[in-house]
């Protein structure tokens, strides 16, 4: 059986790493000769997760409700990306995931050295610019200060330094054909 490698997309809100990751994927496919590609969309998971819209709701009587707190379903989203990757490896398949990382590279690098998997790590950033605008484009507004929380945050870990891949002002053409030509420099160890 071939060996699958890991594509990986990570970047702020509004940077457009759903998008890359569908076109890469489409391009491993139809242009790099994979037969068949996984892939992950990280907020599927989170987006599982239904909310009252009504903010009280999460407190009763000064307590905090039945409702999961983020960091318990950041670990559940990251538990599924994981077991889905996995089973995506066993078949021999390449898999590509978007999601944000902040502190969970090792968790995605131990997944590559348990299947001998190639992780190709990309850090999407854009302009702050560029980034605020797209979020309100699709109505996040509330987004925009945790987005460019992230992109600094991001930008700046020592461990995305030779990973980022600024794709403003780039149609998801032009990043599809640039990534595709320097993707072996987004090998992480």
């Amino acid at each position: 059986m071939s060996r699958g490698d890991i594509y990986f997309f990570s970047g702020p809100c509004g940077c457009g790493k759903s998008t890359l990751a569908n076109a890469f994927a489409k391009h491993l496919v139809n242009e790099a000769g994979k037969k068949q590609v996984y892939l992950i969309h990280g907020d599927d998971f989170h987006g599982g997760f239904v909310e009252s819209d009504n903010k009280e709701a999460f407190f009763k009587d000064g307590q905090a409700s039945d409702a999961l707190l983020w960091a318990d379903i950041l670990k559940f989203n990251w538990d599924c990306i994981l077991t889905v990757a996995r089973k995506v490896l066993e078949k021999g398949l390449d898999v590509v995931i978007d999601y944000v990382i902040e502190d969970e590279l090792p968790l995605v690098q131990a997944l590559a050295k348990e299947f001998d998997a190639k992780l190709y790590y990309v850090v999407l950033t854009a302009s702050c610019d560029t980034i605020e605008g797209r979020i309100r484009q699709r109505g996040d507004v509330e987004m925009v200060e945790r987005a460019l929380f992230l992109k600094n945050k991001l930008d700046n870990l020592p461990e995305n330094q030779g990973h980022l891949f600024d794709n403003t002002d780039k149609t998801v053409e032009q990043e599809v054909e640039l990534l595709a030509m320097e993707i072996q420099r987004y090998i992480r160890g």
